[in-house]
């Protein structure tokens, strides 16, 4: 079985290009930064995974995927290799992406991105106080009292 399962970072915008052709397919390329769970002399370290998706998840990658934001992908390793114009043989690894989506909110990832740049340390996620939680995550806000209304209490 060929099953891949990460979480990290992109180091930069994808890049989409769309093949030739009549039925014009999207190619997204991205690379995650996934930390290494142990750590080398108290160091951060970070492996750095080539990514290709495809199709509805590459328009998906273009629209949606910034330099910064923390992703989920599933997928499956692929390797290859081609000759390169100095006629040396060149192998590639990277991951067919089958399933990507976001590992965190909007606001999380704003508040790491800002978090990032001004401390050079990394900084603890933090919780959001319940009034700041409510505006702007895409949440509803549920009004107080609304328990007793509910029928399965």
């Amino acid at each position: 079985m060929n099953k891949v399962i990460l979480m990290g970072r992109l180091t930069r915008d994808p890049e989409v290009r769309y093949s030739a052709g009549d039925n014009s397919m999207a190619i997204a390329r991205y690379t995650l930064a996934v930390d290494r769970r142990f750590r080398r002399d108290g160091e951060n370290s970070a492996d750095f995974i080539s990514c290709v998706a495809f199709g509805r998840s590459a328009e998906f990658a273009e629209k949606y995927f910034r330099q910064g934001i923390k992703i989920v992908v599933t997928g499956r390793i692929q390797t290859g290799s081609y000759t390169n114009r100095d006629g040396q043989r060149v192998y590639t690894t990277e991951v067919v992406v089958e399933d990507q989506e976001f590992a965190e909110s909007k606001a999380a990832s704003s508040e790491n991105a800002m978090a990032r740049q001004s401390a050079p340390s990394p900084a603890a996620p933090s919780m959001p106080s319940p009034s700041q939680a409510s505006v702007g995550d895409g949440f509803m806000n549920i009004p107080d009292g609304i328990d007793e209304e509910l029928p399965f209490n």
